[in-house]
Order: C-alpha cells, then sequence, then structure tokens
C-alpha cells in the first residue's frame, strides 16, 4: 500500500499519544516515526500534533488527516481480505467488542449459531475488560460494539437499542423468590455483591438504592461480573446484574433473576454501535442482522419470564429493525 509504514506510524501516535509509545508497539526506532511526522507535516503545510510536555495531542488538522488515514487503512483492510477470500474460503471478518458479561452470557451462543450457519466467516469478539466500549470502535478497531450505558457520541451511529432493566439475582432457594418484583428494602438488610464503584452498572445500581433511608454496604466489589455470579451460587450475598448477563445461569436453574419494584427500578439502554461515515461490509452486515434479531428473542424471552416489561411499555429496537 502507498505510504502504507507513515499511516501506521501517525495512527498508532494518535492512539497512544506518545512518539515512544508508538515505536515501542511497532518495534521501530523512535527517530523513524518522527521523521515520517515531520515529513507528513511539511507535505501537508501543517503541524498534525501539538507538542505537550507529556506527549503529543491532534491538532485540528491532524483531526481531519487521522480520519482520512483510519478510512484508508479500513479500505486497505477490506481490499486484503477480498484478496485473502480469492485463496482461501473465508468469506469475511467481523470485529466486535462488548462487554465481559455479554461475552460470557448470550454471546457465544449466539456466535456459535452463526458461525454454523456461516462458516466461512470469521469472528474476532474482544471485551472492553471495564473500558469503555465506544474507544475501539471510533478509532477503527473493531467494526461494531455492544455494551450498556452507551452514551451520544460524535462519530457513533446506533445500530439498535434495547432497553434492559437490572434486578436481583439470587441462588435457588432463597427466601426472596417469589412471583412479581422484589423491593430493594428487602435486597439492603441481605448480604451484597456488587459491582465496584466508578462502573456503569454500579451508577446505575447507586441511583436504584438511592430512594432508600439507609446506606448499601456491600461485602464484596468487584469489576468482575461473572465473579459476582459465581458468589451468588455460593451463597456469599445477593447481586444486582442484567437478566442477559444471567441469562445461561437462569435457564440451567444455576440462578434465579428477579426484577425490582418500581419506584426503584432502573434501566441499562444496550445498545449496538458502529463508526458513523464507515459502511459496513457484507459480513459485518450480515452478522449485525443476526445478532439484532437474536437478542430480539432474547427480549422476547425475557418479557415471557415477567424479567422486563412488554414490547408495548418501551421502545424495543432502532435501526436495522424498526
Amino acid at each position: 500500500m502507498l505510504h502504507s509504514r507513515r499511516l501506521l506510524y501517525i495512527n498508532e501516535i494518535a492512539r497512544s499519544g506518545s512518539i515512544r509509545k508508538a515505536a515501542s508497539r511497532l518495534n521501530v526506532a523512535s527517530s523513524a516515526i518522527n521523521r515520517q511526522i515531520l515529513a507528513l507535516e511539511e507535505e501537508m503545510g501543517a503541524p498534525l500534533f501539538e507538542r505537550l510536555p507529556r506527549g503529543l495531542r491532534l491538532t485540528a488538522a491532524g483531526e481531519l488527516c487521522i480520519e482520512h488515514i483510519r478510512e484508508v487503512l479500513k479500505n486497505y483492510e477490506r481490499l486484503e481480505g477480498r484478496i485473502r477470500s480469492l485463496k482461501t474460503q473465508q468469506a469475511g471478518k467481523v470485529r466486535i467488542v462488548t462487554t465481559v458479561g455479554l461475552a460470557s452470557g448470550p454471546l457465544p451462543e449466539i456466535i456459535a449459531r452463526f458461525l454454523s450457519e456461516h462458516p466461512r466467516v470469521f469472528i474476532q469478539l474482544r471485551n472492553d475488560a471495564g473500558s469503555t466500549t465506544v474507544a475501539p470502535v471510533l478509532s477503527g478497531e473493531v467494526d461494531i460494539g455492544l455494551g450498556f450505558n452507551i452514551p451520544a457520541t460524535p462519530g457513533i451511529r446506533t445500530l439498535g437499542t434495547f432497553d434492559i432493566p437490572i434486578g436481583v439475582v439470587l441462588p435457588p432457594g432463597h427466601p426472596l423468590i417469589r412471583p412479581g418484583p422484589i423491593n430493594l428494602a428487602d435486597v439492603v438488610e441481605e448480604k451484597l455483591v456488587l459491582a465496584q464503584p466508578g462502573t456503569s452498572l454500579r451508577e446505575v445500581i447507586n441511583l436504584a438504592f438511592s430512594r432508600l433511608p439507609v446506606p448499601v454496604e456491600p461485602v464484596l466489589e468487584t469489576n468482575a461480573s461473572e465473579m459476582l455470579k459465581q458468589l451468588v451460587k455460593c451463597g456469599t450475598g445477593l447481586t444486582l446484574l442484567n437478566p442477559l448477563d444471567v441469562i445461561t445461569e437462569c435457564r440451567r436453574g444455576e440462578l434465579v433473576f428477579r426484577p425490582i419494584a418500581e419506584p426503584h427500578a432502573r434501566h441499562q439502554p444496550m445498545k449496538l454501535v458502529a463508526r458513523a461515515r464507515a459502511p459496513l461490509d457484507a459480513a459485518t452486515s450480515l452478522f449485525v442482522e443476526y445478532l439484532l434479531a437474536e437478542l430480539l428473542g432474547l427480549v422476547q424471552e425475557l418479557e415471557a419470564k415477567g424479567h422486563i416489561q412488554p414490547a408495548a411499555e418501551r421502545p424495543r429496537v432502532e435501526g436495522y429493525l424498526t
């Protein structure tokens, strides 16, 4: 690809914010990267980076340049994929980032079914490890992102939205398991294991508990949803999650999910997003339609179980399926 090395250098500097870090990640000398920056700035007739004491920051011209560079790199990757598919049986590649909970919850079964129907498609799945799901989508590292509480972000378009409430997760046989929603006044008297402060889930939980006159004092906090589920199974305490995070365990009878009573109920909007100006290739578009249809089926299952409100009372999905 013409000037490919220069484009890769500039893209990595924009991501890392430092020539030294970019050089380390690309395994090249810092001086070589610096020469490429200076050459491109001279060619463009404008500085692309603002030199700061602790690194580099894109200028307005740099923002325009990096948007073009990432689009060129993405198009080149598509070209490589098409050429590779001529040599192999691969029909396309889908890159997705999601939350740890969804990656260990319903997504494996959905992806397994998709791959059984489309065996020539390659899927690269990564979880956000507690960071923002939207960042790798914006940078072009992945094609689509699926997560909760994703704010409206310039450069990001929404492909689908589902309104998912949080609820109480209990071990089978717990005294609080009964028909209908659970009151948080009863839950707060139990031992609790909760998502740690600073996570989007904990913010939703705190809002739900804010109406109670007593403070919430969990016995454990963690950013690992899988650990929360295991602790509930062990009887260490109850937790609050969304029903999709525990749908597999509930189907197996390992855990029980119950919605929480209004006015304490709080929702986590779940969004499937992509970059606004980057068209999805054929494989990714096919997967997006499949994923949204599968998620819609899960939502209908949760409705039937009384875990979320029926579709007539809330918007179901935007984008592809509306």
